[in-house]
């Protein structure tokens, strides 16, 4: 039994108490290597996460350095402008390269501090625009666009975060007014708004802006009619002209008879395209082209035209001008009436009111109609400027409009439109659409069209040369250069009635008008009698200003003098 219990309880023994593992100090090895395991991946994935905190700081340091450096890859750059040029190669607009100041508003923490130091450079910022700006949700938002290098760098040594720079062009007009309603401007973001410079954007350039496509070169520049000697003596004599007569108004253009280029054009007040928000302001419109004006007697060259092409009326013919003409309630008469039976020349030196209604009543109401419209006179002038108006006329012509037509009252045209239609009345007969770009006399020719026949276009140029030989025109004569012209001195309309008091006043001439090659038109806008007359007439004060133009100008023209006997054989011959 004892040995038997023994057995069992030996037994029992084994199974109740095993032996000892001998894997403890294994299972301490395990759990340490796991502890290290674990340091490693959180030590791995902070450098990690700092790594990409490190990453992100360098990639936004160098944005930030190229934003407040202000220099910027080419492919950044705005489109370039060509340069535009004179005729002779003058710069009239180039490009210059400035920057513009703009703000992250998410990267801006405290908007008050950066307006606070903004305007220790730029006082003048509006404080509630830019704070609107700074705290807005947007990514982007310009504070001042087209600053100068010394705002830049006073405000780069702020250092304030969240703000830089962007580089952009400028558009820079080295004669400032000089040829202002020619050249035109272009707005904040260089786009052409008006002028030739509007014109450039409608060739192309505009369109290839839009896709946002760049030109790394320098375009071709855009070389125009316009000589800018010819172009700042106009300016010139417009200027003393206004001052010395008072005048509210003036203008002038200076055109190729042959090609229909415009050498010089302008129209004072005017403005600096350097300074665009002045095209803005009052009475700084192109009155050459985009103001439309009853042009007075310079009106009766084309009716004269108009009667001698229609071959119902010849140079010996005569036309009673004793006595006014009463129509319609109103009545025609003669400014310096001769009250006698007058000659075509008489009636055109005379400058007769009677006598130039008699030869458009020849001629008839569709007549003088179909004429001026094929003269140019009555439909909207092609040309490149965009700033052109379309003439005006009644809706019915009766024959009241016939008559006053004649003598330039009741159509209103530009006067830019009356020069070429005054190129082509004394040119030979052919009307061509004046351009601001060079052009030859063969590519004229190729696209002229004949509105008059030449033996009229010979017949006005000795009528122009008498008027300054022996008419109003003769304060526009310039010895050696044999001007002709004719003037013209319009009523304005105030308060529904023509003021005889109140004139828009023009010269119209040509030189040297045996072969005319340029066409000069001077207008002055209400001017006041000059000191010691008493009149203010266009021959008192056009004319004089059409005879200061071609004086300082005809040399820079090509034309050379001529003096002596012969000078005025076109006379002689009839």
């Amino acid at each position: 039994m004892l040995q038997r219990f023994r057995k069992r309880l030996r037994r029992r023994k084994q199974v109740e108490v095993p032996e000892r593992p001998i894997v403890v100090d294994g299972a301490r090895k395990s759990s340490g290597n796991q502890t290290r395991n674990r340091i490693t991946l959180v030590m791995i994935g902070a450098c990690l996460v700092y790594a990409i905190i490190a990453g992100r700081l360098i990639q936004y340091g160098f944005r930030d350095l190229a934003m407040v450096s202000g220099i910027a890859r080419g492919s950044e750059l705005l489109a370039s402008r060509p340069d535009l040029l004179d005729r002779n190669g003058q710069v009239l607009a180039t490009d210059i390269r400035t920057v513009s100041l703009y703000a992250k508003p998410h990267k801006i923490t405290d908007p008050d501090e950066v307006i606070e130091r903004l305007s220790t450079v730029l006082p003048e910022l509006d404080v509630r625009t830019v704070y609107r700006k700074l705290t807005s949700k947007s990514q982007f938002q310009w504070l001042r666009r087209q600053l100068t290098p010394k705002q830049q760098n006073d405000i780069l040594a702020l250092g304030i975060p969240g703000v830089g720079f962007r580089p952009e062009k400028r558009r820079f007009y080295p004669g400032g007014p000089t040829a202002s309603h020619i050249v035109g401007h272009v707005n904040i973001d260089n786009k052409g708004i008006a002028g030739m410079e509007k014109y450039v954007d409608g060739q192309g350039l505009a369109d290839l802006a839009a896709v946002g496509m760049t030109i790394e070169q320098q375009l071709e520049p855009v070389r125009l009619s316009v000589d800018l000697r010819v172009q700042h003596i106009v300016r010139d004599e417009l200027s003393a002209a206004m001052q010395r007569y008072r005048a509210i108004a003036a203008g002038a253009v200076v055109l190729n008879a042959k090609t229909g280029e415009v050498l010089a054009m302008s129209s004072l007040p005017d403005y600096d395209p350097n300074i665009p928000a002045q095209a803005l302001e009052k009475d700084r419109l192109n009155r050459m082209s985009a103001g439309t004006y009853e042009m007075g007697s310079t009106f009766k060259a084309f009716t004269t035209a108009m009667a001698l092409d229609s071959g119902l009326v010849t140079m010996k013919d005569s036309f009673d001008a004793r006595r006014p003409i009463r129509i319609a309630g109103h009545t025609i008469s003669d400014f310096h009436g001769k009250h006698r039976v007058l000659t075509v020349p008489e009636i055109f030196i005379y400058s007769s009111n009677i006598g130039t209604a008699k030869m458009a009543d020849v001629v008839g109401i569709q007549g003088q109609r179909d004429f001026l419209t094929r003269i140019g006179l009555l439909t909207r002038m092609p040309t490149e400027l965009p700033e052109v108006t379309r003439p005006s006329q009644p809706k019915v012509w009766k024959k009241i409009n016939s008559i006053t037509i004649s003598f330039g009252h009741g159509v209103a045209t530009t006067p830019l439109q009356t020069a070429m239609a005054a190129a082509a009345m004394l040119n030979g007969g052919n009307l061509i659409p004046p351009t601001f770009l060079p052009r030859s006399e063969e590519e004229a020719l190729r696209i002229a069209t004949r509105v008059i026949k030449p033996e009229t276009s010979a017949n006005m140029r000795y009528l122009m040369r008498l008027n300054v030989k022996k008419g109003s025109g003769r304060r526009a004569e310039v010895p050696g250069f044999r001007v002709g012209g004719k003037t013209g001195t319009a009523e304005k309309v105030v308060n529904g009635r023509y003021s005889s008091s109140v004139r828009f006043n023009a010269f119209l001439s040509a030189f040297p008008i045996e072969d005319p090659q340029f066409v000069v038109l001077v207008v002055i806008d209400e001017p006041k009698p000059a000191e010691g007359q008493r009149s203010a007439t266009a021959g008192l004060n056009a004319a004089p200003t059409v005879k200061a133009i071609i004086r300082r100008s005809a040399a820079l023209l090509g034309v050379r003098p001529s003096f002596g006997e012969g000078e005025d054989a076109l006379l002689v011959s009839y």
